[in-house]
């Protein structure tokens, strides 16, 4: 899912090819897409638009008449632009925005339809979509003490609700814990003064430096390739890959459709974090330590295959 430095720079970019222009028409061509029925999107034909902005992960543009064009991405959806008119992808198109100086074509990848689009009308109704989550790059550190233990939480919920961070998911999460030396499972009632401290810094440095840096990929062009997993990230979906302060393997929990990848030795002092299907499975032959993992993982040394439950493990 994109988040805050994707989304960002998709609002940068936007702003760059759109504002100030007209939107000539739009074309939804899945109905699932339009979460409202007033104002109509054909409202914003003809309307020039007057601002481009973030809302948490939301990708909010501004028309005249305080009319707005909400798009959530969720997991799946992405932004293209074309110059020019330009046709929506049979398989992928969610919707076609065009423009006097081109086209905004929303996409979403495989069978769920999980994007959407809200068309809206004044700031009340807007505010309505924000969670009301702490916007931490614009926070000082009393503010962000203050959204971290607002509720008790472990520390990966936490960062990842929107009603007390803004923009921060799964990918980000992970990177921001892994600099702070922090454990996802870690609760924030039993966080110390200087670790609050430690996870302000890093979510700040992460967020800062992977938007400068996506930014610079896309070197003025608008971001093609939005993904969630990066061959720079340290350990977000690069599990078993090393970790590049100490190079253990990197771990993970996996829960429903996300996982939690995180290193053992610098953040949770070497152990593993039980993953809560295999576990339950396992009990007592959950393994305990990294050393004791890759143990495990190793084929015995007379050769024979292991079975099949040592190599799930």
């Amino acid at each position: 899912m994109p988040e805050l430095p994707d989304v960002t720079v998709y609002v940068e970019s936007l702003e760059r090819r759109i504002v100030g222009r007209r939107l000539e028409s739009i074309r939804i061509a899945s109905p699932a897409l339009l979460r409202t029925v007033d104002p109509s999107p054909s409202e914003l034909a003809g309307r020039r638009v007057v601002g481009v902005r973030r809302l948490g992960k939301h990708v909010v543009l501004g028309l005249e008449e305080t009319l707005f064009c909400v798009i959530h991405l969720m997991i799946a959806g992405r932004l293209r632009w074309r110059d020019g008119e330009a046709t929506l992808p049979r398989r992928l198109g969610l919707a076609a925005f065009y423009f006097d100086a081109g086209t905004l074509l929303l996409t979403e990848a495989g069978t769920k339809r999980r994007a959407s689009l809200h068309v809206l009308r004044g700031e009340d109704a807007l505010a309505t979509l924000d969670p009301g989550g702490l916007e931490v790059l614009e926070a000082d550190a009393v503010a962000f003490r203050t959204a971290l233990l607002r509720e008790n939480h472990t520390l990966k919920r936490a960062l990842t609700d929107p009603r007390l961070f803004s923009g921060i998911g799964n990918a980000y999460s992970d990177e921001i814990l892994h600099r702070a030396r922090l454990s996802p499972v870690t609760w924030t009632e039993r966080l110390s003064q200087d670790e609050i401290g430690r996870l302000q810094h890093a979510t700040v440095e992460v967020l800062e430096e992977w938007t400068e840096r996506l930014r610079r990929d896309a070197a003025g062009k608008f971001p093609e390739k939005v993904t969630a997993f990066r061959p720079e990230m340290a350990v977000h979906g690069r599990h078993r890959q090393p970790c590049p302060e100490c190079g253990a393997p990197v771990q993970r929990i996996v829960y429903a459709e996300s996982e939690t990848n995180y290193c053992a030795p610098c953040q949770t002092g070497g152990k593993l974090l039980a993953d809560r299907a295999l576990s339950r499975l396992l009990r007592k032959d959950w393994p305990r330590t990294i050393e004791e993992l890759e143990a495990r993982r190793t084929p015995r040394s007379s050769g024979a295959r292991p079975s099949a439950s040592e190599e799930e493990r």
